[in-house]
């Protein structure tokens, strides 16, 4: 485990992308404990300046020694830059959070979400990784209703936002809403569809059995983080037009006898969780509501009226921060917290 300081040198790769932003942006709004911050991304990006803590901090080329002296690294520049560039961080003795999907799925790799499985970090790891966004927001809901009735299948269905493509995504759907509005043809580049006032039910490749890869994460690192293989997952991801925040729609079926008020008893006392559920006066977690906050919302908690032991309820995060760069935040926390 790190060793306790008052301070910590801190890594970030792929600090000039959205995600790496918005960690650098956590990490001063939680006041984590910054010694040192190395900004670290490619040869391009190589001499431009993000601010921290009211100072300017030059962005390095990331290179294999990039590591040295450094504590923690928080990884978001792709599996490809984490494959090739984290086990050199982890021979500098520095224990990276990585927020790709390279090491997700490794049996000897910590897959963690904090308020759900922090034990699963152990005692001297080397790479922590981070969930899909998607199955992040989810596997928090899905938490105490697992530890009290045990799930036996969930059917969930994501409207994901654009953001998690990346910012090429989100000024593809500002440029083709506005040409659209405008009369004009606008053609996709980043989606193999017009993304503007559509929904499209493909993200990532689609593999052989039908699903696509962002679908079948859900369901293995689902099984992973809650080290329960007998968790049916069904799932189907869409890309919807929204800006941030991604929402679901799930089924949950349990073994054990569940209710919707013991579902929404349970997740309001669940950390990272905000119950938003009074339809009588229209009030549900919206994408626009969740967006830039720290919560995963729930609402619209109600008994599955096709059959026993299920419940239906509508979940939204934003999907840059818990689904992405405050849960790697949130584990640095847990690292350096540790007796």
């Amino acid at each position: 485990m790190i060793e306790k300081k008052e301070k910590y040198n801190v890594a970030v790769a792929g600090a000039t992308g959205a995600v790496g932003r918005k960690m650098l942006e956590i990490l001063q709004e939680r006041r984590f404990p910054v010694d040192r911050l190395k900004l670290l991304a490619s040869a391009r990006s190589e001499g431009q300046s993000l601010d921290f803590n009211g100072e300017k901090v030059i962005v390095e080329e990331l290179r294999h020694d990039s590591f040295e002296g450094v504590d923690i690294a928080l990884f978001s520049a792709g599996a490809g830059v984490s494959r090739e560039f984290a086990p050199s961080a982890v021979k500098s003795k520095c224990v990276v959070i990585d927020n790709s999907s390279a090491y997700r799925m490794e049996s000897d790799i910590p897959l963690v979400v904090p308020e759900v499985n922090p034990d699963a970090i152990g005692e001297d790891p080397g790479i922590i990784a981070n969930p899909n966004c998607s199955t992040i927001q989810m596997v928090v809901a899905l938490k105490p209703i697992h530890d009290k009735f045990k799930i036996k299948r969930v059917v969930v269905s994501t409207y994901q936002s654009v953001s998690g493509s990346g910012q090429k995504a989100i000024d593809e759907l500002k440029t083709q809403t506005q040409e659209l509005l405008l009369g004009n043809e606008s053609n996709p580049n980043v989606y193999p569809y017009q993304i503007a006032f559509n929904c499209i039910p493909h993200i990532d490749i689609f593999l052989d059995n039908g699903y696509t890869k962002e679908e079948m994460k859900m369901v293995n690192e689902t099984r992973k983080i809650f080290n329960d293989d007998s968790i049916q997952v069904c799932p189907t991801t869409v890309r919807v037009p929204v800006f941030y925040s991604h929402s679901e729609t799930l089924n949950v079926e349990t073994e054990g006898p569940v209710t919707a008020s013991a579902v929404r008893e349970l997740l309001c006392a669940q950390a990272g969780v905000s119950v938003v559920d009074d339809p009588k006066n229209n009030l549900y977690p919206l994408a626009i509501v969740g967006e830039n906050k720290d919560e995963v919302f729930v609402g619209r908690i109600r008994d599955d009226i096709s059959r026993d032991r299920a419940v239906n309820f509508w979940v939204v995060s934003d999907n840059l921060r818990k689904g992405a760069a405050l849960n790697a935040v949130q584990i640095a926390e847990l690292l350096i917290a540790h007796p």
